[in-house]
């Protein structure tokens, strides 16, 4: 097997709930030896819930894959310092800790690149590493709603609604795990480490997109549309006779192959339906029409239909239907982790498949709360260090 591209890196993981552990996970998928330091308590989403699975919390199993943990208590000088010779003996070190409180503990980044000028820091926060905001708290529902995603997410004229999962705590994650591994290539051209800054708000205006070149260009405001289209008609989620089903079959030609699948065809000489153009000026007359039609459907049924004519088309899918998809199984979507002490725990595949390695081979399962400790300080630093505390026991 090829040696993943960031094997020997070695990643402090300062990062606690769900967008700075998703990040370090994303470097631990691709070799990295990413080392977590926790308190006794262990980081705060481990006790998430309930429901828990074997004592984890989902979210804590969600994104700590990869990883061996070290309990340092943080308030005492002895942790500090046991901390300070961990960063420094790092290439990476990843904090998602409000603006200001690494430095307090004399981790922040102009203290140790002036010792370790290769190191590569990321830095995650709620609202960004400055400006006048840059103290407040965030949470991935809190920037889905300050950063105008929410205004764009429910029915027409109904509530803001949030997505589904905390996606914007995972997308920022992601663009921190870029930003490292492009810095990490930096240095390989210019023996210098960098910082490295994203934040919630940021990653989240970025994923604004049209509706934010909509309103830039023309000053107009989206409005919700919920599974809709604004522009185009029919585009969206239907009911049929034993569930929920997608349809985009807006365009001419799409149109014709719906209303064909249908046994409907004679629609196109209603000057309603008869273009695109129409469709749009009169929506809710041709939903009227085309619910009632796609209602007398089952789901299945419908689908295979619409595929067969090439008609953009999918069933709205639950978890179980999701983890049970052939293509989602065969893309190797669904992996498992073994733990020596709690055993076998699900978990997400890779979105990113490589030729040259297979990057789900030697993963390992979410650590217990300071399961490392010795072992990582005997790697790191060569000795017990200070401040450091036992393993916790099983469930921990």
């Amino acid at each position: 097997m090829t040696t993943k591209p960031l094997a020997g890196i070695k990643v402090l993981d300062l990062t606690r709930f769900f967008a700075g552990p998703f990040c370090t996970m994303l470097l631990g998928d691709l070799g990295a030896d990413v080392v977590k330091i926790e308190t006794a308590e262990g980081d705060p989403i481990r006790h998430q819930g309930p429901p828990f699975h074997k004592e984890h919390s989902f979210s804590f199993l969600a994104v700590n894959r990869n990883k061996r943990s070290i309990v340092l208590d943080m308030k005492s000088p002895e942790g500090r310092a046991t901390a300070r010779q961990l960063a420094l003996a790092s290439d990476v070190i990843v904090e998602n800790f409000r603006p200001g409180v690494m430095d307090r503990l004399g981790l922040g980044y102009e203290a140790l690149a002036a010792e370790n000028p290769k190191l590569v820091y990321a830095a995650m926060s709620g609202m960004g590493a400055d400006g006048p905001d840059k103290d407040m708290g965030a949470f991935d529902l809190t920037i889905q709603a300050m950063g105008g995603y929410m205004s764009l997410t429910g029915e027409r004229d109904g509530a803001p609604v949030k997505l589904g999962t905390s996606a914007f705590d995972l997308i920022t994650g992601q663009y921190a795990a870029n930003g490292v591994i492009t810095a990490l290539l930096a240095r390989e051209r210019t023996g210098l480490g960098q910082k490295v800054e994203t934040s919630l708000l940021e990653s989240e205006v970025t994923f604004l997109v049209d509706a934010a070149m909509e309103y830039l260009t023309t000053g107009a405001l989206r409005r919700k549309w919920g599974s809709e289209h604004a522009n185009v008609v029919p585009y969206k989620a239907f009911q049929g006779a034993d569930g929920w089903v997608i349809i985009g079959a807006g365009h001419q030609n799409l149109f014709e192959k719906f209303l064909k699948v249908l046994g409907r065809t004679e629609l196109l000489a209603d000057p309603r339906f008869a273009t695109d153009a129409a469709r749009v000026a009169n929506r809710d007359a041709v939903y009227e029409v085309m619910d009632a039609e796609v209602a007398r459907w089952t789901v299945a049924e419908l689908v295979d239909r619409l595929n067969a004519e090439n008609v953009p088309c999918a069933p709205v899918n639950d978890m179980e239907q999701v983890f049970t998809h052939r293509q989602v199984l065969h893309r190797g979507m669904l992996q498992r982790l073994e733990h020596p002490q709690y055993g076998e725990v699900p978990t997400i595949g890779p979105a990113v498949k490589y030729g040259a390695f297979d990057i789900a081979s030697g993963w390992t399962a979410p650590p217990l709360v300071g399961e490392h400790t010795a072992d990582i300080l005997g790697e790191w630093l060569g000795e017990g260090g200070a401040g450091a505390r036992p393993a916790a026991a099983p469930g921990g």
